[in-house]
């Protein structure tokens, strides 16, 4: 019996184009039968925050400060020509307008393809965020050890 394939995406950025390329890269991963896990980090775990939109979340004034930076997908900039926050708006629409998923899309699609979702143990202390406050989909909460364990015999990109 062949081994499974399997990719590893460690997700530091919260950028809007970069999400999109981790959710892109999971989901076509996992649709032709891959396991795959996302380790998102730092400014990469606004993606899989619970509460959208800009929210003093953590667990003293700084922390609160990055929580409120942190607005999740809807808020996301893209990494260049951001345009004062239209750069997201634009590339949705063209997304659509050429039957692209959009990033909540493919988020979704991850979600029902089982895809599976961590958080960096470390990153959520230094930024004073809880498991309580990611959306229920996130597996676990893990140090770099164990994720290195579960990357193991795969592919892993950093992005």
């Amino acid at each position: 019996m062949a081994e499974q394939k399997k990719l590893s995406i460690i997700a530091f950025s919260g950028d809007f184009d970069k999400l999109t390329a981790v959710f892109t890269l999971a989901t076509g991963a996992a649709a032709v039968g891959y396991e795959v896990n996302i380790f998102f980090t730092f400014w990469g775990l606004d993606a899989i925050k619970k509460k959208q939109g800009r929210a003093f979340i953590g667990s003293n004034w700084l922390t609160k400060t990055f929580g409120f930076m942190m607005g999740g997908l809807k808020t996301a900039p893209t990494s260049r020509f951001n345009f004062f926050g239209a750069g997201p708006k634009i590339f949705r629409r063209l997304m659509r307008k050429n039957n692209v998923a959009t990033l909540e899309e493919l988020v979704e699609a991850a979600k029902a393809l089982g895809i599976n979702l961590y958080a960096c143990e470390m990153a959520m202390h230094v930024l004073g965020i809880k498991k309580e406050d990611f959306i229920p989909e996130v597996k676990d909460v893990l140090g770099v050890a164990t994720f290195l364990q579960l990357s193991e015999g795969g592919r892993t990109l950093f992005i």
